[in-house]
């Protein structure tokens, strides 16, 4: 039987949707799964602000350092044939260079598979290349096919109601503040939204808060990087106290949202969850929020009340 190793939470979460975690036998910390965690965080455990982290972060990049590090033998010891790694952002996850390094002292070398999605395409063909790797091609696109029945539900209605493109913004950091970038615009569109102020397929960037409210969101949508709603919650008045705050159409509407950024930020199936997240925030008339997704978000009124 084939050993593999996942080394992003996305694709341990899609090996578990598929239903081949019996060869699975090393993960990250951060991935939900009971197997061996291989990859660890020097941030694990701490509480910094976003401020800190950011900070942290930029320190890390200009000194040549990981925030990652591998159990050099527990991996040994799992010695596994293929390891699944990531080359999207060496933020987020360990990278495939600094996995190369640590799999190259190995008695038996596992092969490396990047999974290097840039948009939601992209995501699906991840699917596909993780289900071959176990053998299982046919399992990656039986879960294509429930995805894009999904997907397909939401389009359907957005055209059949000629609903009008809302004028949003979604933010993957407060403090700076970021814009989104990589797949999340097309998970916008998909829910019949637009946003002028992200990168489509590229990195996220520090965007001026001047810039947004010259564009002045219908809908904004906070998902820090790794923040869920109470987290995100515990720093939106980084946002609040901003100069303008109030004068902005989503804040007027009370169309501020907080949401879990697992829903956005990881390239797993659960962008669809964000998909349909979206399309219920956007257009409330035609959608309703999934009951399973009830709890991965938060209005801004009611994200005040939580301490």
């Amino acid at each position: 039987m084939i050993k593999i190793c996942s080394f992003l939470p996305a694709a341990t979460s899609m090996i578990y949707e598929m239903g081949l975690e019996n060869q699975l036998v090393g993960v990250t910390f951060e991935c939900h799964s009971d197997k061996p965690k291989v990859v660890r965080s020097y941030l694990e455990g701490t509480n910094h602000t976003s401020q800190e982290i950011d900070q942290i972060v930029s320190q890390s990049k200009a000194q040549g350092k990981s925030l990652y590090y591998i159990d050099d033998s527990l991996l040994a010891s799992l010695a596994p044939d293929i390891i699944f790694t990531q080359d999207v952002c060496d933020v987020c996850q360990i990278d495939t260079s600094h996995v190369a390094r640590s799999v190259y002292k190995l008695t038996k070398e596992p092969e490396l598979i990047p999974l290097i999605p840039r948009n939601l395409e992209d995501i699906y063909q991840n699917a596909i290349t993780i289900a071959k790797a176990f053998d299982q091609e046919e399992r990656g696109y039986e879960l294509l096919a429930k995805l894009k029945k999904r997907t397909d539900f939401i389009l359907d209605t957005l055209r059949k109601n000629n609903a009008p493109l809302k004028r949003v913004m979604v933010m993957e950091w407060l403090d700076p503040i970021y814009n989104c970038g990589h797949w999340i615009p097309y998970q916008i569109a998909q829910a019949g939204g637009v946003d002028m102020l992200s990168n489509p397929s590229g990195y996220s960037i520090v965007t001026a808060w001047e810039k947004i409210l010259l564009y002045n969101p219908e809908v904004l949508v906070v998902a820090p990087c790794g923040f869920d709603v109470n987290r995100s919650s515990q720093e939106l008045e980084a946002l609040t106290k901003l100069e303008g705050w109030d004068t902005l159409q989503a804040v007027q509407n009370n169309a501020v949202f907080l949401a879990d950024a697992d829903l956005f930020t990881q390239p797993s199936t659960t962008v669809v969850d964000g998909i349909e997240l979206l399309a219920a925030l956007f257009h409330p008339d035609l959608f309703e929020v999934p009951k399973k997704l009830e709890n991965k978000y938060l209005s801004f009124h009611a994200s005040e009340k939580v301490k």
